[in-house]
């Protein structure tokens, strides 16, 4: 843990004016000089948070939507308010690379409920976090970028390459942003793109599949630097793919992760 923060202190470090510089470590599976939907999503999230916030009130829902790969380099963040009300807020976000557009998100910021609100919990609880585990692979995979700058644990016998539905629980081994703390929105936005790989139902190896959203809904805040998601996947012949996971911290559900998946041949 302590040589792979050493190695990178952070997935991001601030220029100034919105701007962020990009490390290795924001790197996904595919390529090196492409981002994994994890980092980017959580600095957009970040940008979420930060804008005009209002005291009681919180994300409740983002959806980003993944136009193009999002490169290893210098990325500007930039959020709008679409609608201010009372009780709820609408708000846009994108982020830019050299000008162009790379990433675009909304998010819906609501008050949050009052304290004789229901605990509802419509799902089981996780399985117990396992024990520390050898850092694990994935089959034909860049595995120096955000695969590292995270920790993984799967039941024992299983991995990314286990066939699923699947399960694993995650921790970031560095900060988001470098000099500042992760809240609970950004570290289950940094995991939440994973959904789909944890799943594991559609072969990337055998076809061409990728996610062009990310939608994260959370009925509570998450708590603690451990989440887990459960994931399962849906696919249909002249249709597309449907990844849905489940995200739990240690104390249970937190909320969902919905991701469209294009399915084509090589």
């Amino acid at each position: 843990m302590a040589e792979v923060a050493s190695l990178h202190e952070s997935f991001y470090r601030p220029l100034g004016d919105g701007q962020y510089a990009s490390s290795a470590s924001t790197a996904g599976p595919w390529s090196p000089k492409a981002q994994h939907g994890g980092p980017p999503s959580a600095l957009m999230g970040r940008a979420f948070e930060q804008h005009a916030a209002r005291e009681g009130f919180r994300v409740a829902r983002i959806t980003l939507e993944l136009p193009r790969p999002v490169p290893v380099g210098d990325l500007r963040a930039e959020v709008r308010t679409l609608r201010s009300g009372g009780r709820t807020e609408l708000l846009e976000g994108e982020l830019t690379s050299d000008g162009e557009s790379v990433l675009m998100a909304r998010a819906w910021r609501v008050a949050g409920s009052p304290a004789g609100t229901p605990r509802l919990r419509p799902v089981s609880d996780p399985p117990q976090l396992p024990h520390p585990q050898p850092a694990h692979t994935m089959a034909d995979a860049h595995l120096d970028g955000y695969m590292s700058a995270m920790e993984w644990r799967f039941a024992p016998g299983e991995g990314f390459d286990t066939p699923g539905p699947g399960t694993a629980w995650a921790r970031q081994r560095i900060p988001l942003v470098a000099g500042e703390e992760d809240t609970p929105l950004t570290r289950a936005l940094t995991l939440a793109d994973s959904s789909w790989g944890v799943a594991f139902e559609l072969d990337h190896r055998q076809q061409f599949v990728i996610n062009t959203d990310v939608t994260l809904a959370l009925h509570r805040e998450p708590v603690g630097e451990w989440l887990c998601v459960r994931s399962a996947t849906a696919a249909s012949p002249g249709g597309s793919g449907l990844a849905l996971g489940q995200l739990d911290d240690r104390a249970g559900d937190c909320g969902r992760v919905l991701q469209t998946l294009l399915v084509a041949d090589r």
